[in-house]
């Protein structure tokens, strides 16, 4: 069995003296105010959690995430986002499970409270009862004393006077003698009295002393122990939730390993092609030569690049055949003179 230790060491010498409950006291005063920190400090971490959770929710089914992405690596992405909302989802339970905690650490702090009270007002009480028997019974202490005094004083006056005055005086003297001991009787029993009172006062305190010193140090050893395993709570829930966490992204990892380059690249094509022909070559399609083979009968200029061919007058008639003739001689006129110098300069 653990040996008590409050009850033990915070005592002191002085009847009157405070200090070792005192200090017990303001140490569960700091304990309590720790495990009030502590609680701030949990609804504080669920708020943060709460609004992580909401944020990744909104992020997930708000904010687009390469939504015209196809085939495999679309999949992966859909598996993403609704990773991402369950994250979102678990840390909002998470910060519902921390006030949770923290309402536990509230309950413990005001039960703790509500016992330490009952026992504080049981010492004041009994601090102040002592307090006022021990005043008391300085002052009837006080008294007596003085009655001694009186007593003592009265005696010699007795003896000094014994063959000094006259039989009156002196009986006045015996008076005063024989009052000042009835005084001192009577101040010795208020005194005797009192001592009892104070003494059974101290008792009284001193056995409530103990017991509030048991009661305190049990009260101490429940909130460390209380403390204690809040926190280890505490830290086991953020580490289940990062592992929660990390199934939740290991769900991602496999639909990306399910992520196929060639599946991807081949659905776009079948999705999205056009044609296996490219357009024809662009060849060069000469104007006169269109023109001549049109078959219009007209003439044509000569192709580009080439030099046209300017017909030669005639000179004068053959005489070997006797009269020109006529399907072989080029009349040569002005108008046609120029035509061909103008398709000439436009070669150049």
């Amino acid at each position: 069995m653990r040996e008590t230790l409050f009850k033990k060491n915070f005592w002191s010498t002085d009847l009157l003296s405070t200090t070792g409950y005192d200090n017990i006291i303001q140490h569960l005063n700091n304990g309590r105010k720790n495990c009030k920190e502590f609680e701030d400090f949990l609804k504080e971490r669920a708020s943060i959690e709460e609004r992580y959770g909401k944020d990744l929710m909104n992020l997930s089914r708000k904010k687009p995430c390469g939504q015209t992405e196809l085939n495999t690596l679309k999949r992966a992405l859909e598996v993403f986002k609704q990773q991402v909302d369950c994250v979102g989802q678990s840390h909002i339970q998470l910060g519902q499970m921390l006030r949770e905690e923290a309402k536990k650490m509230e309950d413990f702090r005001e039960k703790q409270k509500l016992h330490r009270k009952k026992i504080e007002l049981i010492m004041d009480a009994i601090h102040k009862n002592r307090n006022l028997q021990y005043k008391k019974t300085i002052e009837a202490k006080r008294l007596y004393e003085q009655r001694c005094r009186d007593k003592d004083e009265a005696e010699q006056a007795v003896h000094r006077s014994a063959n000094l005055v006259t039989q009156k005086q002196q009986e006045k003297l015996f008076v005063k003698l024989a009052q000042t001991k009835t005084a001192l009787e009577d101040s010795d029993r208020v005194y005797q009295a009192n001592i009892s009172a104070v003494e059974k006062i101290r008792q009284e305190w001193q056995n409530e002393h103990i017991k509030a010193c048991e009661v305190f140090e049990n009260q101490e050893c429940e909130r460390i122990s209380c403390f204690r395993n809040a926190l280890w709570l505490h830290i086991n829930q953020l580490s289940l939730e990062c592992v929660k966490n990390d199934e939740n992204y290991e769900e991602v990892r496999k639909s990306l390993e399910q992520c196929s380059i060639e599946k991807d690249i081949e659905c776009f094509v079948n999705l999205r092609k056009t044609g296996s022909l490219p357009p024809a070559p662009v060849v060069y399609e000469n104007y006169y030569n269109s023109q001549k083979n049109s078959g219009s009968g007209k003439n044509q200029g000569p192709a580009p690049g080439r030099r046209p061919q300017f017909p030669v007058p005639a000179s004068k008639p053959s005489k070997q055949n006797g009269e020109l003739s006529n399907t072989n001689a080029i009349t040569f006129s002005p108008s046609l003179f120029f035509m061909y110098a103008f398709l000439f300069l436009c070669n150049f």
